[in-house]
């Protein structure tokens, strides 16, 4: 099968396809022939090992796995134990912590974070929820505890994760301000965003006492920029947490009524993201959330498709078509 590798930490030049063994899965395992798949800043992070502390698990001098974890395809093989899917079905989802979805095969338990796929989805669509809702739909409703009526401002509105927290937000009863460039304003407020805020023009944090939530859904900003912002007992949020926001998030929960939290999304339960997965579906199919997706690659692109997330300027998902 062909596969992304990494031959150090680096560039996009550092990734390079690789012909490699196709995967036979165990007893409880399913052999998904992967379709769609994303390049996501999440990824541009593994490529160049940051932060700096993960190396100790994907490997000190180049990532020992390949890469990628958002995964859309069809399975094409089970194990002899494995009861929750059959040959033919069309999944989508996660690998986790086994990364491998820049690749033709990969194999997965049946219990990981996996289900059916929308029906009226393509893999590419599905692979672009895979990415951003997935994220941002545990922000919300458990880190944040969203409900009717609340404030919220979505910052980097037009991104991959943030083009679902403007859905999901407005979903749950939120009233949204998207915070983007000039040229998104469009798609923000079409994705339902009550206001939207041109970033080049308005210093959207200068406002006080405005907003129950921030979501920092790209990491350009720090709690102590927006605690203003913040009603009391408003919640910051970011995507993207560093020493200092570790460090607020530890001392509000100790003292204050502005919290600085996060969501853990990659090291959650792949029974909570199964969960999540199937009430996705739902909300795709009935058409209460929409796939965003900016352009599509080859997985033969992949440094090219590396290269343009890199700008930090991508609409939505970017998606690699494997």
């Amino acid at each position: 099968m062909k596969a992304v590798q990494c031959k150090k930490y680096g560039s996009p030049e550092v990734l390079y396809i690789k012909d490699m063994e196709k995967p036979t899965p165990k007893e409880n395992e399913v052999l998904i022939r992967i379709r769609a798949t994303v390049a996501a800043p999440a990824d541009s992070a593994f490529r160049k090992g940051n932060p700096a502390v993960a190396r100790l698990f994907t490997g000190l001098s180049h990532p020992k796995q390949i890469p990628g974890d958002v995964i859309a395809g069809t399975i094409e093989a089970v194990g002899k134990d494995v009861t929750r899917f059959k040959v033919g079905d069309e999944v989508y989802g996660s690998s986790g912590a086994k990364f491998g979805s820049n690749a033709e095969y990969i194999t997965l338990a049946e219990t990981e974070a996996i289900f059916e796929k929308p029906g009226n989805a393509s893999f590419e669509e599905a692979a672009a929820i895979s990415e951003g809702a997935i994220t941002a739909l545990p922000f919300l409703r458990d880190s944040a505890k969203i409900k009717k009526g609340d404030r919220v401002l979505i910052i980097g509105a037009s991104g991959g994760v943030g083009v679902y927290a403007v859905q999901l937000a407005k979903h749950l009863g939120a009233h949204v301000t998207g915070v983007c460039g000039p040229g998104n304003q469009d798609l923000v407020r079409g994705l339902g965003a009550d206001q939207v805020i041109d970033y080049t023009k308005t210093d959207y944090l200068s406002v006080e006492n405005a907003y129950r939530i921030i979501f920092d859904a790209v990491g350009k900003s720090s709690f102590p920029q927006c605690k203003k912002a913040l009603l009391s007992g408003g919640v910051y949020m970011t995507t993207v947490p560093t020493g200092s926001s570790m460090i607020h998030m530890l001392l509000t929960s100790i003292a204050g009524k502005k919290k600085a939290v996060f969501s853990a999304t990659g090291i959650r339960k792949p029974a909570d993201k199964i969960k999540d997965l199937e009430l996705l579906r739902q909300l795709i199919e009935e058409g209460t959330l929409k796939p965003v997706i900016d352009r599509s690659y080859s997985l033969f692109q992949i440094s090219e498709a590396h290269r343009y997330v890199d700008t930090g300027h991508k609409r939505g998902s970017v998606v690699v078509k494997v």
